[in-house]
Protein backbone atom coordinates (compact mmCIF):
# COMPACT_ATOMS: atom_id res chain seq x y z
CA UNK A 1 0.00 0.00 0.00
CA UNK A 2 2.81 2.50 1.43
CA UNK A 3 4.89 1.47 -2.47
CA UNK A 4 1.77 2.75 -4.21
CA UNK A 5 1.13 5.56 -2.35
CA UNK A 6 4.74 6.52 -3.53
CA UNK A 7 4.45 5.74 -7.32
CA UNK A 8 0.66 7.98 -7.28
CA UNK A 9 3.00 10.88 -5.78
CA UNK A 10 5.98 10.80 -7.76
CA UNK A 11 3.39 10.47 -10.72
CA UNK A 12 1.39 13.50 -9.60
CA UNK A 13 4.56 15.49 -8.99
CA UNK A 14 5.26 14.87 -12.63
CA UNK A 15 2.33 15.60 -14.15
CA UNK A 16 2.30 18.92 -12.13
CA UNK A 17 6.25 19.39 -13.66
CA UNK A 18 5.54 19.22 -16.53
CA UNK A 19 2.10 21.81 -16.72
CA UNK A 20 4.25 23.83 -15.20
CA UNK A 21 6.83 23.72 -17.72
CA UNK A 22 4.61 23.66 -20.22
CA UNK A 23 2.84 27.08 -22.04
CA UNK A 24 -0.25 27.68 -22.54
CA UNK A 25 -1.77 29.92 -25.35
CA UNK A 26 -5.63 31.23 -25.82
CA UNK A 27 -5.91 31.44 -29.12
CA UNK A 28 -6.11 34.79 -31.03
CA UNK A 29 -4.94 36.58 -27.44
CA UNK A 30 -4.81 39.50 -26.98
CA UNK A 31 -6.32 41.08 -29.56
CA UNK A 32 -8.98 38.58 -30.81
CA UNK A 33 -10.11 34.96 -29.85
CA UNK A 34 -11.63 31.96 -32.34
CA UNK A 35 -13.91 33.73 -34.32
CA UNK A 36 -14.02 34.98 -37.92
CA UNK A 37 -12.82 38.85 -37.19
CA UNK A 38 -9.05 37.41 -35.54
CA UNK A 39 -6.17 37.64 -38.07
CA UNK A 40 -5.38 33.61 -36.74
CA UNK A 41 -2.22 33.07 -39.06
CA UNK A 42 -0.97 36.33 -37.44
CA UNK A 43 -1.13 35.13 -34.31
CA UNK A 44 0.58 31.71 -34.87
CA UNK A 45 3.23 32.85 -36.94
CA UNK A 46 4.53 35.32 -34.06
CA UNK A 47 4.35 32.49 -31.80
CA UNK A 48 6.63 29.13 -31.12
CA UNK A 49 5.14 25.94 -30.25
CA UNK A 50 6.86 23.13 -28.42
CA UNK A 51 5.51 20.07 -27.35
CA UNK A 52 3.35 19.73 -24.46
CA UNK A 53 2.38 23.35 -24.99
CA UNK A 54 -1.39 24.29 -24.50
CA UNK A 55 -3.89 25.78 -27.32
CA UNK A 56 -6.95 27.09 -25.73
CA UNK A 57 -10.32 27.88 -27.53
CA UNK A 58 -12.90 30.43 -26.06
CA UNK A 59 -15.62 30.77 -28.57
CA UNK A 60 -19.33 31.37 -29.08
CA UNK A 61 -21.66 28.51 -28.99
CA UNK A 62 -22.10 29.01 -32.77
CA UNK A 63 -18.40 27.98 -33.30
CA UNK A 64 -16.59 24.68 -32.96
CA UNK A 65 -13.39 23.30 -33.07
CA UNK A 66 -12.66 20.65 -35.47
CA UNK A 67 -8.94 19.22 -36.50
CA UNK A 68 -8.54 18.18 -39.70
CA UNK A 69 -5.99 17.10 -42.56
CA UNK A 70 -3.84 19.11 -44.09
CA UNK A 71 -6.08 19.08 -47.67
CA UNK A 72 -8.99 19.61 -45.86
CA UNK A 73 -7.83 22.58 -44.18
CA UNK A 74 -6.79 23.92 -48.11
CA UNK A 75 -10.17 22.99 -49.18
CA UNK A 76 -12.21 24.24 -45.70
CA UNK A 77 -13.96 20.45 -46.17
CA UNK A 78 -15.91 19.93 -42.31
CA UNK A 79 -17.52 16.48 -43.20
CA UNK A 80 -14.16 14.03 -42.36
CA UNK A 81 -12.87 16.01 -39.14
CA UNK A 82 -9.72 14.14 -37.32
CA UNK A 83 -11.59 15.37 -34.20
CA UNK A 84 -14.08 17.59 -33.44
CA UNK A 85 -15.09 19.67 -29.75
CA UNK A 86 -17.85 22.12 -29.09
CA UNK A 87 -19.16 23.77 -25.82
CA UNK A 88 -17.60 27.04 -25.85
CA UNK A 89 -14.10 26.19 -24.31
CA UNK A 90 -11.42 23.62 -25.39
CA UNK A 91 -7.90 22.91 -24.66
CA UNK A 92 -5.69 21.23 -27.14
CA UNK A 93 -2.71 19.58 -25.89
CA UNK A 94 0.37 19.40 -28.22
CA UNK A 95 1.94 16.04 -27.97
CA UNK A 96 4.20 15.36 -30.76
CA UNK A 97 5.78 17.39 -33.40
CA UNK A 98 4.86 18.15 -36.67
CA UNK A 99 1.83 20.55 -38.01
CA UNK A 100 -1.52 20.41 -36.76
CA UNK A 101 -4.96 22.09 -38.59
CA UNK A 102 -7.76 23.62 -37.44
CA UNK A 103 -11.08 24.90 -38.66
CA UNK A 104 -14.65 26.04 -37.92
CA UNK A 105 -17.26 23.48 -38.80
CA UNK A 106 -20.17 26.17 -39.42
CA UNK A 107 -20.55 26.47 -43.15
CA UNK A 108 -18.95 29.31 -44.38
CA UNK A 109 -16.41 30.42 -41.19
CA UNK A 110 -13.35 28.79 -42.40
CA UNK A 111 -14.06 30.21 -45.68
CA UNK A 112 -13.84 33.72 -43.83
CA UNK A 113 -10.74 33.01 -42.05
CA UNK A 114 -11.49 30.98 -39.04
CA UNK A 115 -8.92 28.09 -39.70
CA UNK A 116 -5.40 27.63 -37.84
CA UNK A 117 -2.09 26.25 -38.77
CA UNK A 118 0.60 24.96 -36.08
CA UNK A 119 3.75 24.22 -36.21
CA UNK A 120 4.76 22.37 -33.16
CA UNK A 121 8.76 21.69 -32.40
CA UNK A 122 10.27 19.38 -30.30
CA UNK A 123 10.93 20.23 -26.82
CA UNK A 124 14.25 22.25 -26.13
CA UNK A 125 16.73 20.68 -23.97
CA UNK A 126 20.07 22.39 -22.27
CA UNK A 127 23.22 22.03 -24.84
CA UNK A 128 25.41 18.75 -24.03
CA UNK A 129 28.36 19.67 -21.70
CA UNK A 130 31.12 20.38 -23.92
CA UNK A 131 34.28 17.90 -22.95
CA UNK A 132 37.84 19.16 -21.89
CA UNK A 133 40.34 18.30 -24.42
CA UNK A 134 42.99 16.06 -23.22
CA UNK A 135 46.02 17.16 -22.85
CA UNK A 136 47.97 16.56 -25.31
CA UNK A 137 49.88 13.72 -25.93
CA UNK A 138 54.02 14.24 -24.89
CA UNK A 139 55.62 12.49 -28.68
CA UNK A 140 58.88 10.35 -28.02
CA UNK A 141 59.63 11.16 -31.51
CA UNK A 142 61.89 14.75 -32.35
CA UNK A 143 60.46 17.30 -33.74
CA UNK A 144 61.22 17.84 -37.36
CA UNK A 145 64.67 19.37 -38.05
CA UNK A 146 66.51 18.83 -35.16
CA UNK A 147 69.29 16.32 -34.80
CA UNK A 148 69.45 14.08 -31.82
CA UNK A 149 72.91 12.11 -31.15
CA UNK A 150 72.33 8.96 -29.51
CA UNK A 151 73.74 8.38 -26.08
CA UNK A 152 76.69 5.62 -26.88
CA UNK A 153 77.83 4.30 -23.42
CA UNK A 154 81.86 4.31 -23.83
CA UNK A 155 83.80 1.03 -23.15
CA UNK A 156 84.90 0.85 -19.79
CA UNK A 157 88.77 1.39 -19.72
CA UNK A 158 90.98 -1.14 -19.24
CA UNK A 159 93.43 -0.19 -15.94
CA UNK A 160 96.95 -0.23 -17.26
CA UNK A 161 98.16 -2.14 -14.00
CA UNK A 162 97.71 -5.81 -14.84
CA UNK A 163 95.13 -8.10 -12.78
CA UNK A 164 97.01 -9.94 -10.02
CA UNK A 165 96.05 -13.11 -10.77
CA UNK A 166 97.96 -12.71 -14.27
CA UNK A 167 100.77 -10.48 -13.43
CA UNK A 168 104.33 -12.12 -13.59
CA UNK A 169 106.47 -9.93 -10.86
CA UNK A 170 109.90 -10.38 -11.31
CA UNK A 171 111.73 -12.02 -8.58
CA UNK A 172 112.89 -9.88 -5.92
CA UNK A 173 116.61 -9.03 -6.68
CA UNK A 174 119.32 -8.87 -3.65
CA UNK A 175 121.35 -6.21 -3.10
CA UNK A 176 125.14 -6.88 -3.48
CA UNK A 177 126.08 -5.03 -0.66
CA UNK A 178 123.16 -5.68 0.91
CA UNK A 179 123.41 -8.14 3.70
CA UNK A 180 121.30 -11.66 3.84
CA UNK A 181 119.23 -10.47 6.55
CA UNK A 182 117.87 -7.47 4.70
CA UNK A 183 114.85 -7.27 2.84
CA UNK A 184 114.12 -7.73 -0.87
CA UNK A 185 113.76 -4.92 -3.20
CA UNK A 186 110.33 -5.39 -5.38
CA UNK A 187 110.21 -3.94 -8.55
CA UNK A 188 107.00 -1.57 -8.94
CA UNK A 189 104.39 -2.88 -11.84
CA UNK A 190 104.69 -1.23 -14.69
CA UNK A 191 103.77 2.63 -14.94
CA UNK A 192 103.82 2.69 -11.55
CA UNK A 193 107.01 4.97 -10.11
CA UNK A 194 107.99 4.54 -6.52
CA UNK A 195 110.13 7.02 -5.03
CA UNK A 196 113.62 5.84 -4.13
CA UNK A 197 114.28 4.39 -0.95
CA UNK A 198 116.96 5.72 1.15
CA UNK A 199 120.34 3.83 1.40
CA UNK A 200 120.51 0.96 3.61
CA UNK A 201 122.60 0.69 6.35
CA UNK A 202 124.78 -1.84 5.38
CA UNK A 203 125.29 0.09 2.09
CA UNK A 204 126.39 2.90 4.41
CA UNK A 205 128.70 1.02 6.58
CA UNK A 206 129.96 -0.52 3.15
CA UNK A 207 131.06 3.07 1.93
CA UNK A 208 132.91 3.97 4.69
CA UNK A 209 134.68 0.55 5.29
CA UNK A 210 135.88 1.17 1.27
CA UNK A 211 136.83 4.93 1.81
CA UNK A 212 138.82 4.02 4.92
CA UNK A 213 140.91 1.12 3.58
CA UNK A 214 141.64 3.62 0.47
CA UNK A 215 143.11 5.94 2.69
CA UNK A 216 145.34 3.58 4.39
CA UNK A 217 146.66 2.10 1.08
CA UNK A 218 147.01 5.88 0.33
CA UNK A 219 149.19 6.81 4.15
CA UNK A 220 151.32 3.40 3.47
CA UNK A 221 152.62 4.48 -0.61
CA UNK A 222 153.56 7.78 0.98
CA UNK A 223 155.52 6.07 4.18
CA UNK A 224 157.10 3.43 1.28
CA UNK A 225 158.20 6.61 -0.70
CA UNK A 226 159.69 8.35 1.74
Amino acid sequence: MTMLKTILTLAAIAILMKLAMAANYTVGNPDGRWDQSSDLGKWASSKTFFVGDNLIFQYRLNHDVLEVSKPDFDSCRANNPINSHSGGSTVITLSSQGKRYFTCGTAGHCDQGMKLEIDIVAASAPPPATPSAPPPATSSVPPTGSSVKPSVSSPPTKSSAPSPKHSHSPAPKMSPSSSPTSSPTLSPPPGVSLPAPPPSSATRVNVIAGSSFGLSFYIIMMLINL
